[in-house]
């Protein structure tokens, strides 16, 4: 369809310049969300690095995107329903562009009906006992599926769902009865199998119910913030529109909290996805919640767990937190598709352990002084706290009084922050020089350099990191790599090669109109980085000089893998000046000869391998016995990878004695130090890192 005139502007007059957007409105009233709209649609325009046009294309792309957000698991629509939606596909960006609603509206209206259907449904469907000698098989994975042409096709589909549902508490408590009769415990009561397959339906049943309770709270504004956000998608998968209430969510996090877990979570479809795990936390400590799980049932310690598939981010938020001490249990879909409960004791969140913080590696051929970095932090309060570039530049300095042989800095699963303290930080390196290049959307190219002739330290050097390590570790990692600084290690960096800033929407309205707000945020990309080669960061990320197995290797993941990401390119290099003395050539034969005797690396292969073949088989058998069968037989499957957690023989790593006698009037961070430091002797990658490092001349 053709651009058509906006009738909105017919009424508001809309006055546009980068920093500023006023209102002069008529005597009539105009609808909220049309307003919301309007300044979204504006910021975008004029603010985005990279505007789209509002076409018949961009509307059956956000058609397409909306529909998939609406019901991602295709449990409530019918093709039918689709086809309904479908008139409105190449009319989508005139009603944007009109301020007109009227396939949002039927959306809302469709999607509200069908629930209300899907509640009667599933009652019925759990009143009866399953027959689980029948060979069906339930997909697990939205995106392999078709939406239901008929009625009895898709309550076919919510049988063999709730069936599977009930499959996973069935084959819990019959794992409980058999460890019983082996124990031959007879304080505790052998249930007959009808017992416990009215109990697996029971559970189900209150699952569901609290599932369509929280289905239900989901109204009219809530969908409408979805569908702006579906169209913020078109632009990237970082611009985002945030109603107030979800930009109070997406600042708030377990560790802002004083007591909890110290993960962040973000809404991802139906689930709720681990976005990131705050160093030194509860979660981090324990180890196994990982930054891509999702969350599908909270539990109180051993009480029954609470489905949080559909929950709104806030409820499982309250279900999370907790006073130190307690216990939480989250069970979790990893991202090989296993099912894991993951037990964690909520604490008092240390953010000591947030800062940058060395030990000494010992390989049996060298001492090489080793700094985690868990994140670019910087004094943004202007408080007088810490800066990593100058918490690195201390730790170095120790380093060297130890006489290491190396050091190894490690970005590994450090998500990024502040520009300004990654381009400090390159500079202690180098004698001075470019470290990274910044882009606008107006082309304007400005080089952000170290100007310091100093070199803080000129010996051998390894960066190591993994796919989540993003943005300001991109940037380090790809400033040293091409200096020839130092060897980067391990496994593809993520590929965000792009930053955002929040728009307050509110800021855009003349003060006659306060009644209105507040209106909420957008978080805009506004700005692209590249490396001083002149490529960008951006869906390649850093390829490591030396890549080392990885369990996921086989498995697509990073920023390339996100909805509508924005494209790689390049602009011109920079002028700089490489070093000459590493020869990356022979360190990466040696390293590569080690890599093929360790039985470890090898194991690491085989769970590749394994590990993709879990997630390309999607569909679960729901014979009971078959069910039965192959959970048994991926238990002992994975069993054998337990000996990658054993200390890496012939591998040390202390404590500086400096740092030991600092901590000694605090013994609770000297424990934490201590276990810290005994985790790292486990770590293969790690002790690879140290030898890369007697390599290097």
């Amino acid at each position: 369809m053709g651009m058509m005139k906006n009738k909105f502007v017919k009424a508001v007059l809309i006055t546009v310049t980068f920093g500023l957007l006023s209102f002069t409105i008529a005597k009539f009233s105009i609808e909220k969300n049309q307003i919301v709209l309007d300044i979204v649609m504006s910021g975008l325009n004029n603010a985005h690095y990279s505007p789209q046009t509002v076409d018949d294309k961009f509307s059956e792309k956000l058609f397409d995107y909306y529909i998939k957000r609406l019901d991602y698991s295709k449990k409530f629509l019918l093709q039918s329903d689709i086809d309904q939606l479908a008139k409105y596909k190449t009319q989508i960006d005139d009603q944007i562009n009109d301020g007109t609603f009227q396939f949002f509206e039927l959306s809302n209206e469709i999607i509200t009906r069908r629930i209300e259907e899907k509640e009667t449904w599933y009652k019925e469907i759990l009143s009866k006992p399953f027959d689980y000698t029948i060979d069906e098989e339930y997909e697990t994975d939205g995106d392999k599926t078709k939406f239901a042409a008929t009625e009895s096709q898709l309550k076919a589909d919510w049988a063999r769902y709730l069936k599977y549902q009930a499959l996973f508490r069935m084959n819990d408590m019959l794992d409980d009865q058999e460890k019983i009769k082996a124990a031959k415990d007879t304080t505790a009561k052998v249930l007959p199998f009808d017992s416990l397959e009215v109990s697996a339906r029971k559970k189900v049943l209150k699952l569901t119910d609290d599932w369509f309770k929280r289905l239900k709270k989901f109204n009219k504004k809530d969908r409408f913030a979805s569908y702006v956000n579906a169209i913020t998608a078109m632009y990237d998968p970082h611009t985002e529109f945030f109603p107030p209430k979800d930009k109070k969510k997406f600042d708030q996090s377990m560790s802002g909290q004083m007591e909890g877990i110290g993960a962040r979570l973000q809404m991802k479809d139906d689930y709720i996805k681990i976005m990131e795990i705050v160093v030194g936390s509860p979660s981090y400590k324990q180890g196994d919640l990982k930054a891509g799980d999702l969350i599908i049932k909270v539990a109180q310690g051993e009480k029954e767990p609470v489905d949080v598939v559909g929950m709104d981010i806030d409820d499982a938020i309250e279900l999370i937190k907790g006073k130190k001490g307690t216990e939480v249990r989250l069970t979790v879909k990893k991202t090989d598709g296993t099912i894991k409960v993951i037990p964690i004791v909520r604490d008092v969140i240390q953010l000591d352990e947030t800062f940058a913080h060395s030990a000494i590696l010992d390989n049996g051929k060298k001492r090489v002084g080793y700094i985690k970095l868990p994140s670019f932090y910087s004094d943004f309060t202007r408080n007088g706290a810490h800066r990593c570039a100058a918490d690195v530049k201390t730790e170095v300095e120790k380093l060297k009084k130890e006489n290491v042989d190396g050091i190894i800095i490690d970005v590994r699963d450090n998500g990024g922050g502040s520009l300004q303290e990654v381009v400090t930080m390159g500079g202690l390196f180098i004698p001075k020089g470019p470290i990274v290049q910044v882009r606008k959307k107006n082309g304007v190219t400005e080089e952000l350099k170290d100007y310091d002739e100093s070199q803080i330290y000129d010996g051998p050097m390894v960066v190591m990191v993994n796919r989540n390590s993003a943005s300001a570790s991109e940037i380090l990692a790809a400033a040293l790599q091409d200096y020839n600084r130092a060897v980067i290690v391990g496994s593809q960096s993520f590929g965000k090669g792009t930053v955002q800033s929040f728009l307050d929407l509110d800021s855009y309205l003349m003060p006659q109109f306060d009644t209105i707000k507040p209106l909420g945020s957008v978080k805009v990309t506004m700005q692209k980085f590249y490396r001083i080669n002149g490529g960008t960061t951006q869906l390649r990320g850093v390829e490591p000089d030396i890549t080392l197995p990885d369990p996921y290797s086989m498995i697509e993941t990073g920023e390339k893998e996100l909805d509508n990401p924005m494209p790689w390119d390049e602009i011109n290099k920079a002028k700089y000046i490489s070093f000459t003395n590493i020869n990356y050539s022979k360190i990466k034969k040696n390293s590569d000869e080690r890599v093929k005797k360790s039985k470890s690396f090898q194991l690491v292969e085989q769970e590749a391998k394994e590990i993709k073949d879990k997630k390309d088989d999607s569909k679960y058998n729901l014979n009971l016995e078959k069910f039965r069968a192959e959970a048994k037989q991926l238990k002992e499957q994975n069993k054998k990878y337990d000996e990658l957690n054993n200390e890496v023989k012939g591998f040390d790593v202390t404590l500086m004695k400096m740092d030991v006698e600092t901590m000694q009037a605090d013994t609770n961070k000297l424990t934490r130090e201590k276990n810290w430091v005994k985790a790292l002797k486990k770590d293969l990658y790690l002790h690879e890192a140290s030898n890369i490092i007697g390599d290097i001349k």
